[in-house]
């Protein structure tokens, strides 16, 4: 190849790189949730939306901007009015605003750090007011506080923002241990007047269960003895019906000795029984007699019976 063919390979070849690099730097896209500013010279020209855009080559240049949401988080100490250090993170979300798009890109060189301080300062203006139990009571008080307030200032800056979330309240580990010191002894108080109370029912039903049992076991008696004269009064009347001239008494001796020896011989064919000594002489019966009597009289009022 003689030297002419092989400058114009090389021109050939040097114009095609150039067009390549022209086609580059003068085609460009922009994606979706975005928008791009183009400069002319370092001068701001105009915002282009999503989609395929030229420049012109050497000339201008492109800067996107993103307007999807986006969150930061910081972590904020200070200190409340009864004087207990405190760690409060704040969750912001923001976006630029799409009408605002040349404030949010020349006029803040660092949002973020912007957004720390404005955060920062209304935390600051807040919190000290407010005891710790107010804190964590009004929470929900100052989040709202903290958005309103960077929402205002933001704004003129081309930022929306969506919310200022207060996402705890973090006191210091001596303190939180107190608290929790307190409220395990309030816990256990009104345990310990649960089962007073408890108690105190139970015994008052155990005693009237027991009133209620003795009162039944009493009636019970009441009835048994009325019986016993009821049957008694019978038997007399039948006795003093069959043998004429008998008086009361007499029958009544005779019945309860009856009852006695009866008692006695059940006492003896029984299993597991002790051995009872009794006198032998001539004049026992009428000793039992007269013991049953006097045990009568000192436990029964004296019956009436019918003549």
């Amino acid at each position: 190849m003689d030297p002419i063919s092989t400058l114009l390979v090389v021109v050939a070849v040097v114009f095609g790189i150039v067009l390549l690099v022209t086609v580059l730097k003068t085609l460009f896209t922009v994606r979706t949730a975005s928008a791009g500013l183009v400069e002319r010279f370092g001068k701001f020209n105009r915002i282009v939306r999503p989609g395929l855009h030229v420049l012109i080559p050497f000339a201008e240049r492109v800067f996107i901007v993103d307007l999807q949401v986006k969150q930061v988080q910081f972590s904020v100490e200070t200190k409340t009015r009864d004087n207990v250090f405190v760690q409060i993170p704040v969750s912001v979300q923001f976006q630029v605003l799409d009408e605002k798009i040349y404030d949010a890109f020349y006029k803040l060189s660092s949002p973020q750090k912007q957004i720390e301080s404005f955060v920062f300062n209304s935390i600051l203006g807040h919190v000290p007011k407010l005891t710790l139990d107010e804190t964590f009571e009004q929470q929900s008080g100052i989040s709202v506080a903290v958005k309103v307030e960077l929402d205002s200032i933001m704004s003129g800056f081309g930022f929306n923002i969506l919310t200022a979330l207060v996402t705890d309240i973090i006191p210091d580990i001596k303190v939180k241990a107190a608290m929790n010191d307190i409220n395990a002894a309030q816990r256990a108080q009104v345990a310990a007047q649960a089962r007073g109370e408890a108690d105190k029912i139970l015994k008052v039903k155990q005693a009237e269960a027991e009133a209620e049992s003795k009162a039944l076991q009493g009636k019970g008696i009441a009835a048994e003895r009325q019986a016993i004269i009821d049957g008694l009064s019978a038997s007399i009347e039948h006795f003093q019906g069959a043998v004429p001239g008998s008086t009361s008494e007499e029958v009544m001796a005779l019945v309860l000795l009856t009852q006695y020896f009866d008692t006695l011989r059940d006492i003896g064919t029984r299993g597991g029984s002790s051995t009872l000594f009794l006198p032998n002489n001539p004049g026992a019966a009428n000793d039992f007699q007269a013991q049953i009597l006097a045990g009568l009289r000192a436990g029964y009022p004296p019956p009436v019976f019918k003549g």
